[in-house]
């Protein structure tokens, strides 16, 4: 009977029970709201830390996540991560004691997330192994690893003329309706990286399903997480869903994988940041974007890369206004990359797809990942475009006269070979050294 009985008792797991006290805090930190002012909720107390997630009790018992994002005369300026409905003068503010943090674990593939890393998808709770903060610090410049390994996107205008390499990181420029979100669903279908992580900031609601099934497929999402925080959320929620994209991708970073960070787009991250700083009492700075703006970007950048394993490489879409790449975000973050993609409308209305103006664009670290065979016909390549636009005038209103100049007739006979070289379909799957034997090909017997 004793026996029996011993058998019955489940085992006693004190490494689980721990772990479980130990994110525990046993003593609530209690404040109360005292003022609403547009996005910004002051409360007085309770003692806290700048970055502390807090709870606030509404007035009918419903629980709104917030952030304490900044103090003002004694008093904890927090900013909502829900909806703020309910909240109201004497609403309990309740400190969490620790930051935000996002559940990590392999359960996360094929997953869709909101930007706290709350399953949205309907196919219950994520399985997770541990907790990833969302704030954290890049890698040490030291232990990054030297990028030598090239990386084949699947996009032979950007595998032939820009090659990408493991830990390298890209912008993806272009005003809105060129082509982006497209050109992103093409490399996470093709790309040879082993996990996908995908961040969708500030986009409509509309576009996420069409993305993920147009774009994405099946094929694209089973070994891919994606982030969703759309655009009539709260403005901290979409800076916390680049934050997650992040957090999740470095997981997968530091279990030795190749990661692909696809970010969609830094310049909706940047104005939820705006809001935030005008909320709190920055000044505007550059056409109105607060000074916080341009300190938050290279922090958020510099966490992708090489580490001492696994490695991510990123490709960040800057939605640039107005066609405008200098303007202040394309600018701070073009100066922080290791290369930018700039797509062209130009091209876009010819129906060049994808619409990348391989002359307005480079990869930084091409020169170290290609063989000098591919160096040479890139260059070749780059030259022959250069020479056909800097004489197209001429050659479109009949000006020019054949004969006139041996660059300008070589121009003229490879131009439609180039450009039909460059086209893709977004089913079509190309590897990267076929790309390479192509490009060969065209710049020896075109």
């Amino acid at each position: 009977m004793g026996e029996l009985r011993k058998q019955q008792i489940p085992s006693f797991n004190a490494d689980r029970y721990q772990k479980i006290l130990e994110r525990v805090d046993p003593i609530r930190r209690l404040g109360q709201v005292d003022k609403v002012v547009g996005l910004t909720i002051e409360a007085v107390g309770p003692p806290t830390f700048l970055g502390e997630a807090c709870i606030l009790r509404t007035l009918s018992g419903e629980e709104v996540l917030g952030e304490v994002v900044g103090f003002r005369e004694g008093k904890v300026l927090l900013l909502p991560l829900d909806e703020m409905e309910g909240i109201g003068p004497s609403s309990e503010v309740i400190a969490l004691g620790k930051k935000l943090e996002v559940p990590v674990g392999d359960g996360l593939l094929g997953r869709v997330l909101d930007g706290l890393g709350r399953p949205i998808d309907h196919k219950g709770a994520v399985k997770k192994e541990k907790y990833y903060p969302l704030l954290a610090s890049p890698p040490n410049p030291l232990t990054r690893s030297r990028i030598k390994t090239p990386l084949a996107l699947g996009v032979k205008a950007i595998d032939a003329l820009l090659t990408c390499g493991k830990g390298q990181r890209l912008g993806i420029f272009s005003g809105s309706g060129v082509g982006k979100s497209t050109l992103l669903g093409m490399i996470a279908r093709h790309s040879s990286a082993d996990v996908n992580v995908i961040g969708l900031i500030g986009e409509r609601g509309r576009e996420v399903k069409e993305f993920m099934e147009k774009d994405l497929g099946p094929e694209g999402l089973s070994r891919s997480v994606v982030v969703v925080a759309t655009s009539d959320q709260p403005a901290l929620v979409r800076i916390k869903g680049a934050y997650t994209a992040t957090a999740i991708a470095e997981y997968f970073r530091d279990t030795g994988a190749n990661v692909m960070l696809m970010m969609d787009s830094i310049t909706r991250f940047a104005l939820a940041q705006r809001e935030v700083g005008l909320a709190v009492g920055e000044p505007p700075a550059t056409r109105g974007y607060t000074p916080s703006v341009f300190a938050l970007i290279p922090k958020l950048l510099e966490r992708s890369g090489t580490a001492n394993k696994g490695s991510i490489t990123a490709l960040y879409t800057v939605l640039v206004e107005g066609d405008d790449m200098n303007e202040p975000v394309a600018d701070t973050v073009r100066g922080t990359l290791d290369g930018h993609i700039v797509l062209s409308r130009a091209l876009a209305h010819e129906n060049h797809y994808p619409a990348i103006d391989v002359l307005a664009s480079v990869s930084r670290l091409m020169i170290d990942l290609a063989a000098s065979e591919h160096l040479e016909s890139a260059a070749a390549l780059r030259e022959i475009l250069a020479v056909y636009k800097a004489n197209e005038d001429l050659i479109n209103i009949g000006a020019y006269v054949a004969g006139s100049n041996p660059r300008v007739d070589l121009a003229i006979k490879m131009y439609p070979l180039i450009m039909r070289f460059l086209r893709q379909d977004v089913h079509e799957s190309i590897s990267l050294e076929q790309t390479v034997a192509e490009l060969l090909k065209l710049m020896t017997e075109g």
